[in-house]
């Protein structure tokens, strides 16, 4: 087919294509892939043009672990004419390009490096677009064929400078040509991530996006020189290229050209607080050399500032940077976050079928779980729910990553039983917990921990307290409580998507969910942040629904016939067909009729979860959090009934603390100390706001005011400060009058006020230069000083700071003009001297 399709519906010369295939490894005992060559050569490709390659060429792995294969690659050779190109092939040639790799899957790279063979094979083949294009319009890059000349034009008209000439390596000077790529290449993948719903973020491929988007935009502005708003202006110039393939693009135009410029605004604005931070570690690192390297890996981390521009900025400066330990802060954080992510796996992850065990299940003709008892449960008339009790059979016992018929005391596996009643944690919902117990042996407890589907079957991990067989009969018991409390909040799940579309419009999609029995999390697109209103609107319209205590109808449809209901809330995912809807309110049959309406004022959608039948037993809905976690998408966290209400009442209880604490700071006080400790009130109150489980909606009112009254304290206690430094500077001055250099010790509760002293003396002494000194009741000397302008540069408060806190034992920072530091000593008079010769030997 991949030779029919390039020689015949193509019609690439035969001449210019060679074939490559696996050589064999007699390491891992696999012999060379000759049924593929024989392949080859029977489809009339001469030998000459039919290469055999090593592992590392043509042996197709995922990773470390996982599917992996021989392949057999078609290689072009652009210049053809005759010649013979196979000592080209694979030596990374310009001129002979890979443009198609067809991977024969048939084996399973094992935790231990072995390979071990699959159940079931498969060919995985690919194709590369822009190369088959630049074949096919005789290009040699794929930057010269209309996939990408309509971009590096609009970039050419955009930038104003040089158009696009193709020039790589030393002949493209000043880097214009690899910025016109890079730019067109980067803005293109923005593109059609974003519109497939993949934003720039903070981690794994949201990271990848945001480290591409900001490499863009510091070729443009850098190399370029094009101002802020650039990128997102290529944005249509992509969408007229790809937008017929990928018609999310032309949806999605304006919301692509936001989010590019808000996250370009935001690293714009991150540079610039980087420079300021770069600026200040270079005034503080004194003699030294080497900039810091934790102050790099901070930059880069926290604030994504490219590492690569650090080292040019604080070269400028003569300063190299720590290369040594910034390699080794990137090698701890690897190796923290592998650690991280490691924990996450075991914590999230319950026993799982190996694709072989899969494979020999289906073989020996072991049936799939019967699951349908999960949903086993009705509603009495005194509004509790009564589960259904389940039989089982052990069918299958799995252990060690292999199918076993016992397990001894102690041993931890999975059993598989041909039905069951617990949910296995899928679509967003957790799974169940529980425990069985051998029929006939009810004192012995086989707790479930955890509930996994792998290929229809329903594997649930337990410890086992003796020994379990296949054949044993069981009987499941549910944490009903657990399970109904999922219930409520999978069910409120759904009514608060239908309310975010009933509030902020159709146009409001989800992008994930998960529930728990504690909490449900929701995350979903939007064209703008949420208000505090619309908070409160999105939990009105769920409290009417749970009011109304509507019936929630549930009922397994074909694929196709749900597809057609209006109103239908779905993701962009495969359904199984038949599929579960779930529809609150309105019974499935009528939501199902043609042309009914019923399901666009209700929620209707596809699920496989386990849910209320009537949704008054969610009681309470209160949205605790809500964020955006990147641009465009938004997380909410809630919780239901009873954390619900409780939730409601710390609301309630924080804003009349709030209430009265500003009511106490507006009174005012004369007394700084009485104002500082108001003060920290606010301050603690406000880190309880932020932390405590409340409605959303309240804790953002809350802390509006609250930073109203820090703002108001802190005016409150500079002025005080300043009063009380007014104070200090009259004696001062009587004490020094018009001396050029003034050094003494005063009292002063902060090194705030000891600054506002030295400030305030230097702007009733002009030329002169002010160093302070404040021991405090602890034993602490304060330091604050400043330098006339008119001893620059010889003379540096932070270089005067500096030594005289160093003869103190503390250390000190500052500008050239002012600074401040502490030290601690009982040699006062000492320090004051070594001051005052610092001063002489500058002056």
């Amino acid at each position: 087919m991949a030779w029919e399709l390039l020689t015949q519906i193509y019609e690439i010369p035969k001449d210019h294509l060679y074939i490559t295939y696996f050589g064999g490894d007699a390491s891992l005992g696999l012999s060379p892939d000759e049924e593929s060559r024989d392949i080859w050569l029977s489809l009339g490709v001469p030998p000459s043009h039919v290469l055999p390659f090593p592992l590392r060429e043509n042996f197709w792995e995922m990773g470390e672990t996982g599917p992996c294969g021989p392949c057999t690659e078609i290689h072009y050779d652009h210049v053809g004419g005759g010649r013979h190109a196979a000592g080209l092939v694979n030596q990374d040639s310009p001129d002979v390009v890979e443009i198609w790799n067809l991977v024969f899957m048939q084996y399973s790279r094992e935790a231990d490096g072995s390979l071990r063979p699959l159940p079931q094979h498969h060919v995985d083949t690919g194709m590369g677009l822009e190369r088959l294009v630049t074949v096919l319009q005789s290009k040699r890059s794929n930057y010269d064929t209309d996939l990408f000349t309509p971009i590096l034009d609009a970039i050419h008209k955009g930038c104003g400078g040089p158009g696009y000439q193709g020039l790589v390596g030393e002949a493209d000077v000043g880097s214009v040509s690899m910025a016109y790529r890079v730019v067109a290449d980067h803005v293109r993948t923005l593109s059609v991530c974003i519109a497939d719903g993949v934003y720039p973020g903070m981690s794994g491929a949201e990271l990848v996006l945001r480290r591409i988007l900001r490499r863009a935009v510091r070729f443009c502005s850098e190399v370029l020189h094009t101002p802020p708003g650039f990128l997102a202006s290529l944005v249509p110039a992509v969408v007229e290229v790809l937008g017929d393939a990928y018609p999310e693009l032309r949806k999605n135009t304006d919301q692509i050209m936001n989010i590019i410029n808000d996250n370009e605004a935001a690293f714009l604005s991150s540079l610039l607080r980087g420079r300021r931070i770069i600026d200040r570690t270079l005034q503080q690192m004194g003699p030294s050399k080497l900039f810091p390297a934790e102050v790099a890996w901070s930059l880069y981390g926290n604030l994504g500032f490219p590492l690569d521009l650090i080292g040019l900025m604080i070269e400028e400066k003569g300063i190299q940077m720590d290369w040594a330990s910034l390699d080794q802060l990137a090698h701890e954080d690897a190796k923290r976050k592998a650690r991280t992510q490691q924990a996450e796996q075991l914590e999230g992850s319950g026993v799982r079928l190996d694709v072989h065990s899969l494979a020999q299940l289906q073989r020996d003709g072991v049936p799939a779980t019967d699951d349908s008892p999960k949903y086993a449960y009705t509603l009495g008339q005194d509004g509790r729910y009564a589960f259904s009790p389940c039989q089982a059979t052990v069918l299958m016992l799995y252990k060690d990553q292999s199918l076993q018929k016992e397990v001894g005391a102690g041993q931890r596996c999975g059993v598989l039983l041909d039905r069951t009643s617990f949910y296995a944690e899928q679509g967003g919902q957790a799974h169940d917990r529980g425990y069985l117990v051998r029929l006939g042996q009810q004192d012995v407890l086989f707790p479930v921990e955890s509930v996994q589907l792998s290929g229809g079957y329903v594997i649930h991990e337990v410890t086992a307290p003796e020994t379990l067989q296949a054949g044993d009969q069981v009987l499941l018991f549910v944490d009903e409580a657990q399970r109904l409390a999922c219930m409520v909040n999978h069910t409120a799940t759904h009514l608060l998507n239908f309310a975010l579309r009933r509030v902020l419009g159709d146009q409001t999609e989800q992008r994930g969910s998960h529930v728990t029995a504690e909490q449900l999390r929701f995350d979903f697109s939007t064209q703008a942040p949420v208000t505090t209103q619309q908070l409160q609107e999105v939990e009105g319209v769920i409290q009417e629904v749970v009011d109304q205590n509507e019936m929630v109808y549930m009922a397994e449809v074909p694929l196709a016939l749900a597809s057609g209901i209006q109103g239908l809330r779905t993701m962009d995912e495969v359904y199984p067909d038949p599929v579960r809807v779930v529809s609150v309110g309105v019974p499935v049959e009528s939501a199902l009729m043609p042309n009914s309406q019923a399901a666009m004022q209700t929620s209707v959608e596809l699920c496989c979860g386990t849910h209320l039948l009537q949704t008054g037993a969610v009681q309470d809905l209160t949205i605790t959090s809500e964020c955006q976690l990147v641009k465009g998408i938004s997380r909410i966290i809630a919780v239901t009934g009873e954390q619900a209400k409780q939730a409601q009442e710390v609301g309630q209880s924080l804003a009349k603390e709030v209430d009265s604490l500003s009511a106490r700071v507006k009174q005012g006080s004369s007394s700084l100390p009485e104002v500082q400790s108001l003060s920290k009130e606010v301050g603690q109150l406000t880190k309880e706001v932020s932390s405590t489980a409340m409605p959303q909606w309240q804790r953002r009112e809350l802390q509006a005011i609250l930073k109203a009254l820090q703002r108001a304290a802190n005016t409150a206690i500079r002025k005080l400060e300043i009063r009380q430094a007014s104070e200090k500077v009259q004696g001062l001055l009587e004490k020094h009058s018009k001396q050029p250099v003034i050094i003494d010790t005063i009292p002063a509760n902060s090194l705030s006020i000891l600054m506002k002293v030295v400030n305030q003396l230097c702007d009733k002494s002009p030329g002169a230069s002010v160093l302070l000194l404040s021991p405090q009741v602890s034993g602490e000397v304060l330091c604050a000083c400043q330098v006339s302008k008119s001893a620059l540069p010889t003379f540096s408060a932070a270089d005067w700071a500096l030594a005289v806190c160093t003869r103190m034992g503390g250390n000190a920072g500052g500008s050239g003009i002012v600074a401040k530091g502490s030290g601690n000593t009982k040699d006062l008079q000492g320090a004051l001297t070594a001051a005052l010769e610092f001063a002489r030997s500058r002056l």
